[in-house]
């Protein structure tokens, strides 16, 4: 009850800012960024019963651009956040493809099928539907089979045969063949357990002179060709393709905040730490240090907050 206690005191040692709406940019930055969604919330009730005004109402009027998206993104649960993502890639003109395979080829069964509920619960509409008119082709194919959420569960059972066979079923459905069958691909990549499929790309190597994701080069090209390689990349370490998304986001000169903000809110309470982890062992360097070099001002300061730490 500490931080509740915490918040009281500066909303009522704030108040006479609060009624003109100005709030104190750090102590918000540095109340939000370091707790639970869980306890944002009981600071949102708690907000509104003293200042009887609405916290994510006082947010929009106080903030802007990527420290607003990313703050109200923290107003979020986790599903939430994928979810209204999903759905602001969807909305209007044109399809943002990049969010859309981000989301849908990076979460596994349990979270699809949370963040399906939660779409349907927010919008009133149904998450596969969406996605079927505002994509086309194998690309839609892709997607619509993994929203579906028909993948097998782990096993404790190794079966060596059906390993066998579906290495050699990608092998013959891609690589060995003139054209691509990606129905194949599609039904094996969105059906089979991660373990399992771990052991097929292992195995798929003594059939092909070309290990999965060279193949998939090779094969598909455009949106197809990045979904499949975040579904294997996803497959073999999670972690390791949210740390490279987030090193290739910020290459450049400025970032690219969209997609450090999304990875970071959405993948705060999931698995950061870990994240973190394969972020130095693959870069050579920290996650925060490669935030305070590439962001700036309270934006900056709210991702450093949120990452909680320098490796």
């Amino acid at each position: 009850v500490m931080y509740v206690d915490k918040i009281q005191k500066h909303l009522k040692t704030n108040y006479k800012y609060l009624q003109v709406g100005v709030l104190d940019m750090e102590t918000i930055i540095d109340i939000l960024t370091r707790r639970s969604y869980e306890q944002r919330r009981e600071i949102a009730f708690e907000y509104e019963r003293i200042a009887k005004k609405d916290l994510i109402t006082a947010l929009k009027a106080a903030l802007s651009g990527s420290l607003e998206a990313l703050m109200l993104g923290l107003m979020k649960s986790t599903a939430q956040y994928d979810a209204s993502e999903l759905r602001a890639s969807m909305k209007g003109l044109g399809t943002d493809e990049e969010t859309l395979i981000e989301i849908v080829c990076s979460r596994n069964n349990e979270e699809l099928v949370e963040i399906k509920r939660v779409y349907r619960e927010m919008f009133k509409k149904e998450l596969d539907k969406d996605v079927a008119g505002d994509t086309s082709g194998d690309f839609a194919k892709l997607l619509l089979a993994l929203v579906q959420t028909k993948r097998d569960e782990p096993s404790n059972v190794i079966d060596y045969q059906k390993i066998d066979e579906d290495a050699r079923c990608l092998y013959e459905a891609g690589v060995k063949r003139k054209g691509t069958d990606v129905a194949t691909w599609i039904s094996i990549m969105s059906q089979r357990s991660v373990p399992h499929l771990q052991k097929v790309f292992e195995r798929y190597k003594s059939y092909s002179p070309y290990d999965m994701k060279e193949s998939i080069r090779k094969e598909v090209k455009g949106d197809l060709e990045k979904s499949f390689l975040t579904l294997v990349e996803c497959f073999e370490n999670r972690q390791l393709y949210f740390a490279n998304r987030l090193s290739e986001a910020m290459k450049s000169k400025g970032a690219k905040e969209k997609v450090v903000t999304r990875i970071m809110v959405s993948r705060c309470e999931v698995d950061l730490m870990k994240i973190r982890t394969e972020f130095k062992r693959q870069h050579k360097r920290s996650l925060y240090q490669t935030i305070a070099e590439h962001t700036k001002g309270d934006y900056q300061k709210a991702l450093l907050s949120l990452c909680g730490g320098d490796d």
